[in-house]
């Protein structure tokens, strides 16, 4: 049911923040802060591949965001510390009469290593989504971050016709820009389905990760058998891959392949998948 503009003025909102903070001890990460105000919190740290990763499960109790919710969500990874944070499926942001608000804040300290590996975020068709995030480095802090888009809800016939997406992401290295990138949809947008745009498919994925790689696993990278209109590309410091696809699933699982190669040559660890991924 569509509520009237001087209703939806009153329709209760959620804001919600988190807080998170490691820290290295010896052979071990732990999490040295975790507050949370409202319904965003962490489940149980894990250390599924031992001591030295901490692995954080980011829950919004809710699930999902509507009209006039804002997020707002900071991760500080301490000196030679290492932090894994995932989540237990998708974000949904629902249709609403004025806008909802995501802002993320990463530091990551010289020697430490952050893996920012969420599942998907659905937009609905009429949401009014606007996401910012900001990802800081210090000297030879390392970042394996990735973000999966999908704009409607293709199996249930719905086109992402009404409302907005935007997001702007920022990554800093000493203070110094590497990466600026703005984004903005707008429902029924003719880059929806331009040949220049998103040429008719509904999910896009984007995967930066810092470091630099040589020419074989690069080809390696881009010869993975896969079923998304992808590529990457070695730019200095910076790798950046890209993929358009029909399904988020199908996004997804193109990113995780990378992940298995890129994650031993650049951060020196097997890739092993959060088991809450398969769940």
């Amino acid at each position: 049911m569509n509520l009237p503009a001087a209703t939806a003025l009153f329709t209760p909102s959620w804001h919600a923040e988190l807080e998170l903070g490691y820290a290295r001890f010896g052979d071990s990460t732990r999490p040295v802060q975790r507050r949370h105000l409202g319904p965003l919190r962490v489940q149980k740290h894990l250390y599924a591949e031992g001591p030295e990763v901490c692995q954080h499960i980011i829950v919004h109790p809710p699930g999902g965001i509507a009209g006039g919710d804002r997020l707002d969500i900071s991760a500080s990874v301490g000196r030679d510390a290492w932090a894994q944070i995932t989540s237990p499926g998708a974000a949904k942001w629902y249709r609403a009469a004025g806008p909802a608000w995501q802002q993320l804040d990463l530091n990551v300290a010289a020697g430490a290593t952050l893996e920012w590996l969420p599942q998907e975020t659905i937009i609905f068709s009429a949401a009014q989504a606007e996401l910012s995030t900001s990802i800081d480095l210090e000297a030879d802090a390392r970042l394996f971050y990735w973000d999966v888009v999908a704009l409607g809800r293709p199996a249930s016939g719905e086109r992402f016709d009404l409302g907005h997406f935007q997001a702007q992401l920022d990554i800093r290295r000493d203070g110094q820009l590497l990466w600026h990138e703005r984004q903005r949809i707008v429902g029924d947008d003719g880059l929806l389905d331009s040949p220049i745009g998103l040429d008719g498919q509904p999910v896009f994925a984007t995967l930066l990760v810092t470091g630099e790689i040589d020419s074989e696993l690069l080809e390696k990278c881009r010869s993975l058998p896969n079923d998304v209109r992808g590529d990457l590309t070695q730019l200095p410091g910076l790798i950046v891959a890209r993929c358009l696809a029909s399904e988020a699933l199908l996004a997804r699982g193109w990113l995780i392949e990378l992940w298995k190669l890129l994650r031993p040559a650049l951060l020196g660890r097997e890739a092993v998948p959060p088991r809450i991924w398969n769940t």
